[in-house]
């Protein structure tokens, strides 16, 4: 087993990576709390498959397993449906000695987190990732929100977890696109981590490739993860560079209305935004072309008809990152080398 140890000032935890984690979720979680109640949440795809084995290990293990099910796709993370959740949890009795159990992918990690952290003011939370995306990203860290009408992730937390659990073998019962649209944050981290990551996501060549390699691209992208948020758990500084890409995705995300997944989203941002750091020379010639051979190499989009249009642009306006009609951008110098670029709202305009 690989362990990725989470150091923070008020918090410590443990992201736990082996194939076959799957089968101990009652032993993984009892290591780290007591038997209590837990409400835990998953999706219709994920639910079906692994929620039942899910419920019995925890049962078995001493623990009274509130199950909830929740529609699968982004409708689902919603202010709503988390008040329809604690709702649940107080009819059935939930303290604050209490917890919330996440499984599933991003959608239900960052749903349930905010659950976990509203309840009560807040109680104890677990991450099981049952998604690419949330293997090697979304599970990690502490960010936790959902979205309001079009604005994605407008309301939320940060609420570190107690443990994450990651297992490849959930990843067998994703269909292609389902884990391609992952490997988009995997190759994000790999332009933000160095060369030698870089380099190795250029050898991922395939789909197959993905899965083969999953377990090193899940280690990989959580240590250098785990050490940014180390240095910067609120976003103050240095964590803003995991946003790479990020800026023009979630514009783009959004306006897709699900036709794009996050990680496909998140690719097409990179692209555009590396395209037009290239031409201003802040990010090195050539680099556009390293990405769009590591994304495309995967199936993953790298342009969308929906980039620059009024609505694109309207989406930024609600950028978490807006100051004062300043944007953040983060901008590649070199591989490895993230750097935050200010660009006023009517520059970008005229930069796509």
């Amino acid at each position: 087993m690989t362990t990725v140890k989470v150091k923070l000032t008020h918090k410590n935890y443990d992201v736990k990576i082996e194939k076959g984690l799957h089968q101990a979720i009652g032993e993984q979680v009892r290591s780290v709390w007591q038997p209590r109640k837990v409400v835990l949440i998953t999706d219709s795809n994920v639910g079906p498959l692994y929620l039942s084995s899910a419920q019995g290990q925890l049962e078995k293990a001493g623990f009274e397993v509130l199950p909830v099910e929740v529609p699968a796709g982004e409708a689902s993370k919603s202010l709503t449906k988390v008040g329809e959740i604690i709702s649940q949890m107080a009819q059935a009795g939930f303290t604050r000695q209490d917890g919330v159990i996440s499984l599933g992918g991003g959608m239900v990690g960052d749903l349930s987190g905010v659950v976990a952290s509203l309840y009560m003011r807040g109680i104890a939370f677990i991450q099981i990732a049952t998604s690419l995306t949330a293997q090697v990203d979304s599970s990690v860290g502490g960010k936790t929100a959902v979205n309001l009408g079009e604005t994605k992730n407008i309301a939320g937390t940060f609420y570190q977890p107690d443990l994450v659990l990651v297992d490849s073998d959930y990843l067998d019962t994703l269909t292609d696109r389902d884990l391609v649209e992952g490997y988009g944050e995997v190759a994000k981290t790999s332009a933000l981590e160095g060369q030698d990551f870089f380099n190795f996501t250029g050898k991922i060549r395939s789909v197959q490739d993905i899965r083969d390699h999953a377990p090193e691209l899940s280690e990989r992208s959580i240590a250098y993860k785990a050490k940014v948020v180390m240095g910067d758990e609120k976003e103050a500084g240095q964590r803003q560079f995991l946003n790479f890409g990020h800026t023009f995705g979630h514009a783009i995300e959004l306006l897709s209305h699900g036709s794009l997944r996050h990680g496909e989203a998140v690719a097409i941002g990179m692209v555009t935004v590396t395209r037009v750091f290239e031409a201003e020379g802040i990010s090195p010639e050539g680099l556009t072309q390293a990405l769009i051979d590591r994304l495309q190499a995967v199936g993953l989009p790298i342009s969308s008809d929906l980039v620059g249009t009024p609505l694109f642009f309207q989406h930024m306006i609600n950028d978490k990152k807006n100051r004062g009609g300043v944007i953040n951008m983060v901008a590649l110098a070199q591989v490895g080398q993230p750097i935050i670029v200010p660009k006023p709202l009517d520059e970008i305009r005229s930069m796509i």
